[in-house]
């Protein structure tokens, strides 16, 4: 309880007791000459009723809108019909601040409702989302802490490419050309030196021309980076960490998880190790389910989605071409032509969550590389000092919280695992 007597909607339990209450007018109804008001605050929704009868003191203006914010004080009852079991009995009304015409109604559109995402974010779906992801989080800031990493925070403007040239937002930075990053990787990299296990939890940016329900062009990006650990110790890693979140949100958020479509007891079931398949297995088993893909090449939409509905819990891809990885990427020393990197998988037709595996740690094969890429060294030259000054084997791996929470409330879109989705054709509100 606040100190000024007011309580959140969900401490409303005991009948028989008066609350005070602060929120929004979710609904309304006019049922005989009583007055229905469904409140809702960010724990959750009450229906509050005044009959003029009984409490004749109390004023409730013709014209409340919707959205409006008001401060109810009433006396709790059982009611089985209301929300929650739990019915408050007008006996103070104050209006806080009216609300005109709310635009948004039943059954609007798509981008209707992108359009109004500033006043679409008060629904209870998002407002129950945007909570989940909140805990994800913390959930993930806690495996970490609990597991000795140091947080960092890499910079946001970056003067090179991480990931490729044709995903690069660019941007004039005084008298010369800048980047919004890709990814934290390349810093994280240096810092591991100083700080040994570190990650940090930064927004990414891919200037991807893609309509995908699967794809941003800002995300919140979960990165990591150890060293001295291989390819099998980063997935192990990953592992532990994807399951600690499932299960702290299953325990910490049951009725939340439960109302948007996910059932709590099945990510309280995914528990490490995951399943292992080597590309060349993945690639099979696409082929074998009627899809065309050539080997040595990545895997598209359709036959990702098919190879993630093949499996009903998270699974690791691993041992790729060289030609589809990045240049930071180690080379395999016993499998030529292939490199030591993971993709962790979703099952259910999701996909990908995160790409990561062992890092180059030699100076001759990583030039090699950037130039194999089309970038000049020149522009890496502090990253491959890296490799002058003491380099070790390590790896890391970046997990897209956007992604997750997709998969985690089994969501139709990842816009809306987002307050404010970026995408190729939006960038308001």
């Amino acid at each position: 309880m606040s100190t000024d007597g007011i309580v959140k909607i969900r401490d409303v339990k005991v009948p028989g007791e008066t609350y005070t209450i602060r929120g929004w007018v979710y609904r309304k109804r006019i049922h005989g000459k009583a007055t229905f008001i469904v409140l809702r605050d960010e724990t959750g929704v009450l229906q509050c009723v005044h009959h003029p009868n009984l409490n004749p003191q109390v004023q409730i203006p013709e014209n409340l809108g919707i959205e409006s914010s008001v401060k109810i004080t009433g006396l709790a009852k059982e009611d089985k019909r209301a929300p929650g079991g739990i019915e408050l009995e007008i006996t103070g009304f104050e209006l806080i601040g009216p609300s005109h015409m709310f635009p948004i109604t039943k059954d609007q559109s798509v981008e209707v409702l992108l359009d109004n995402r500033h006043l679409w974010i008060r629904s209870r779906k998002l407002t129950q989302i945007m909570q989940v992801k909140a805990e994800v989080v913390r959930a993930a800031r806690e495996w970490f802490y609990e597991n000795g990493y140091t947080e960092t925070f890499p910079p946001i403007l970056v003067g090179s490419a991480c990931e490729g040239g044709a995903t690069l937002f660019s941007l004039k930075y005084f008298d010369r050309m800048a980047y919004l990053s890709q990814s934290a990787q390349l810093y994280l990299e240096a810092l591991i030196f100083a700080l040994g296990d570190v990650y940090s939890i930064t927004p990414s940016f891919r200037a991807e021309k893609s309509r995908t329900v699967r794809h941003l062009t800002e995300y919140w990006h979960i990165e990591a980076e150890c060293p001295f650990k291989g390819l099998e110790e980063i997935m192990q890693v990953q592992e532990h960490l994807f399951s600690y979140i499932c299960k702290t949100v299953a325990e910490k958020m049951p009725d939340a998880i439960s109302s948007l479509g996910r059932d709590p007891d099945y990510l309280l079931s995914i528990r490490p190790p995951f399943k292992r398949i080597t590309y060349d297995e993945a690639v099979k088993i696409v082929q074998e389910k009627g899809i065309d893909m050539r080997p040595g090449t990545d895997f598209g939409a359709p036959a990702e989605r098919a190879l993630s509905n093949h499996f009903d819990r998270p699974f690791f891809i691993y041992r790729y071409p060289e030609e589809i990885k990045p240049f930071y990427v180690k080379r395999d020393p016993d499998n030529p032509g292939y490199v030591l990197s993971a993709d962790l998988m979703a099952p259910e037709g999701y996909g990908e969550m995160t790409t990561g595996g062992a890092r180059e740690e030699d100076l001759d094969n990583i030039i090699e590389r950037v130039k194999a890429e089309g970038f000049d060294p020149a522009d890496y030259q502090w990253y491959l000092d890296l490799r002058r000054y003491g380099s070790v084997p390590h790896s890391g791996f970046g997990l897209g919280t956007e992604r997750l929470v997709w998969w985690l409330l089994k969501l139709d879109h990842i816009r809306d695992a987002c307050a404010f989705p970026r995408v190729l054709n939006r960038v308001t509100p």
